[in-house]
């Protein structure tokens, strides 16, 4: 098996991510989402079909997706049809192996206006190589990833619900604990699962940090591959390129946080959002360089990020907390759970009076009627969606009465609609370029 050169890889070994610190007001283009109105502004050459918004009333293309258009459940079963010498719905050649790179939180037009900060990542990538993730979310793309499956089929339908066979929220990112066994709660087999149970010629691998080896997330979504922990972007790159030269045919998830991280915290138009994608850029560099050349690699994200001032933060109160007991799921999309009795149909018409334009409003049957959750919408997962959902269509996010304060202190968010939200990355390399 040959690799790409070693003095080129020597070459950017020695060349670190240069800091972007004193120079992020004099490089950074205009920010892709004007904080006012999340109409983005236009500074470059977009492709037609997925052209920025000039209208904030345009639909976006999750309620009418083109059909050549793939979501994150498309992307493995793709893949392993690849590995295997099929032709599936991507076009992608045959290859020995392959590596999903999937970056939480770098949505389609975060990464276009930014492309400059990330040059190894965007080579080569075209306009049409996108797919479509909803719910914006992280337990919810990933786990449509890893199954192959749409949130209504493998039930992890948002950030957090309520649970109301127990009466209480679960938080399905990080509070798995007593009742949420993932064996069960996460509905679907695995696309890994399923190569294990086969006994296909593939070796599902799964690397990422060692701090998330045991959550329920990983036990949930993840189940089925070998996994490998490390530390940096840079360690779990290169220890999926030593997996691909190690295992006849890899099919590696990695998996990369730290840009959601930066971008909840901080912002994704702050300096240290760009230093995180520039490290995420080296980290690309070098596994394209060490990874075998009979090996193809896509690089995605779960969702996008806009980011969103306090001040746009808003308040449900009475009467529109009238018959509600309990708000849940994230701030950018809220499932609104109501007490035996209430009329959903007259209280989602009081939000859509209250909030106008703001917000797309659906009751739960209006909801699992677009298809956003899937052609078929599993019981389990039908019971964890809200009666009512109020998803942002403006840059603002929503809270209830005693929520953490915590929660309010997020800069970034995502979750709702929006192709800022929802549109992300679907780029090709190395044999699949």
């Amino acid at each position: 098996m040959r690799t790409r050169g070693r003095n080129h890889a020597s070459r950017l070994r020695r060349r670190r991510p240069q800091s972007v610190r004193n120079r992020i007001v004099k490089n950074l283009s205009s920010p892709c989402v004007s904080l006012r109105t999340c109409r983005p502004v236009t500074t470059g050459v977009r492709s037609g079909i997925f052209r920025l918004w000039e209208d904030k009333r345009m639909e976006p293309i999750v309620f009418n997706r083109p059909e050549n258009t793939p979501t994150l459940a498309d992307v493995l079963p793709n893949c392993v049809a690849a590995m295997q010498g099929e032709s599936g719905s991507l076009g992608l050649p045959a290859v020995r192996g392959v590596v999903v790179v999937l970056v939480d939180g770098l949505g389609e037009s975060l990464l276009r206006t930014r492309g400059g900060h990330a040059r190894f990542t965007v080579r080569g990538w075209q306009p049409e190589e996108i797919a479509v993730s909803f719910p914006s979310t992280t337990v919810a793309g990933i786990t449509s990833l890893m199954t192959g499956a749409a949130a209504g089929a493998h039930g992890l339908v948002g950030y957090s619900i309520w649970d109301r066979r127990n009466g209480e929220y679960r938080n399905q990112l990080s509070g798995w604990g007593d009742g949420m066994d993932p064996a069960t709660w996460q509905l679907r087999s695995t696309v890994f699962e399923s190569l294990v149970a086969e006994r296909a010629p593939i070796s599902p691998v799964v690397v990422s940090t060692e701090d998330y080896r045991n959550s329920g997330l990983t036990q949930a979504a993840l189940r089925g591959g070998a996994y490998h922990g490390a530390e940096t972007m840079v360690e779990r790159a290169e220890l999926a390129a030593q997996l691909c030269r190690k295992l006849k045919r890899p099919l590696v998830y990695l998996y990369h946080a730290e840009l959601d991280q930066a971008g909840h915290k901080h912002g994704s138009e702050s300096g240290t959002w760009l230093e995180k994608l520039e490290e995420l850029d080296y980290s690309v560099a070098q596994l394209l360089d060490q990874l075998p050349e009979d090996i193809g690699v896509l690089i995605t994200a779960d969702h996008g990020m806009i980011d969103i001032p306090h001040a746009d933060q808003i308040d449900f109160t009475p009467p529109l907390l009238d018959g509600v007991v309990a708000i849940a799921g994230e701030p950018r999309l809220r499932h609104i759970y109501l007490e035996d009795g209430v009329e959903a149909n007259a209280l989602a018409q009081r939000y859509r009076d209250a909030e106008g334009e703001r917000a797309w409003i659906f009751t739960r049957d209006e909801l699992v009627a677009t298809g956003l959750y899937g052609a078929e919408v599993a019981a389990p997962a039908f019971e964890r969606l809200g009666d009512i959902v109020v998803a942002a269509r403006d840059c603002v996010t929503y809270f209830g009465p005693e929520m953490p304060a915590s929660m309010r202190l997020m800069v970034g968010q995502h979750g709702s609609l929006t192709n800022e939200e929802t549109i992300v990355p679907l780029i090709r390399h190395g044999a699949f370029r």
